[in-house]
């Protein structure tokens, strides 16, 4: 079953307008313009709206970098769906969020609560876990979390974000490792979760430099993940990022490893819907087992 998952405008977070390679967007109070290569429709705001924009990533060849003026520019906090994320602007165009993402939390939070309410345990792995938005929807929700990311920074951060949203007193456990090298140790441990989230780059680089090439790894690391579903799992869920894959292909390789248990799958595209024009921003794809 294929699905369109969509983020909507909220207080802190609001897609302004998007069109001719770039997106224009609100932060809290912070207004960035990023390019976008998915934005191949014309713009419906004026320049005059653009040019407010607090800091702009230019493309220049195959780099790009933030405007002047945005140099320095200070880390700042939003709320989204009930978390605080501290946000800064990166060498990559990113700020440590992606707020399509929101729409996969709540749906998250809404089956583990469900769960616990009901007096049951939920455990929880997520790998390539970023900044821990999906982490720290789960814990929030009753979930016992085990983060894991390549990057310290990116954990680093996931850490600060547990502590803005005051959510310390969960149990969440953070780990800077290799997704493939972590999940190994887990096998030869015997441990199991209920829910398994991945959120895999297309090429990518362990702590200590292992490759990773979407293409030849992904398919293996599946079917090495099977050895870590528990015996009743509550979800299962697979997003990609510029992979040039369809989500019919992720939930076709998900099914490889599902094919045996008690549930569905279901796919789909993750979106933003433009608060000027009502336009679907696309932002990547997802495929999810749920029981």
């Amino acid at each position: 079953m294929e699905n369109i998952l969509i983020t909507e405008k909220s207080t802190d977070y609001e897609l302004l307008d998007s069109g001719e390679g770039e997106k224009l967007e609100r932060y809290g109070k912070i207004i960035l313009s990023r390019p976008d290569p998915q934005t191949l429709w014309s713009k419906s705001l004026g320049d005059l709206e653009w040019k407010k924009a607090d800091a702009v990533f230019a493309r220049t060849g195959t780099s790009g970098k933030w405007n002047p003026s945005a140099v320095g520019f200070k880390p700042w906090n939003i709320s989204l769906n009930g978390l605080t994320f501290q946000l800064e602007l990166l060498p990559s165009k990113h700020i440590g969020l992606f707020p399509e993402q929101s729409v996969q939390w709540k749906w998250l939070g809404n089956k583990i609560k469900k769960q616990v309410d009901s007096g049951k345990k939920v455990s929880v792995l997520n790998l390539f876990g970023y900044t821990g938005g999906a982490s720290l929807a789960c814990a929030k929700a009753g979930a016992s979390v085990c983060h894991v990311d390549a990057s310290k920074f990116a954990v680093d951060l996931a850490h600060t974000n547990m502590k803005l949203s005051e959510l310390s007193d969960k149990p969440i456990r953070f780990i800077v490792d290799d997704a493939r090298k972590f999940v190994e140790r887990e096998i030869k441990r015997g441990n199991k979760y209920d829910v398994i989230l991945m959120d895999p780059p297309v090429y990518g680089k362990g702590a200590k430099g292992e490759v990773w090439k979407i293409e030849e790894d992904l398919l293996p690391f599946l079917f090495r993940i099977k050895n870590l579903i528990s015996s009743d799992p509550l979800a299962i869920v697979l997003n990609g990022y510029a992979s040039g894959y369809s989500s019919i292909t992720y939930a076709q390789m998900l099914e490889s490893i599902t094919s045996d248990l008690k549930g569905k799958i279901s796919h789909g595209e993750l979106t933003i819907k433009e608060s000027s024009g009502g336009r679907m921003l696309p932002c990547g794809i997802f495929t999810r087992f749920e029981n």
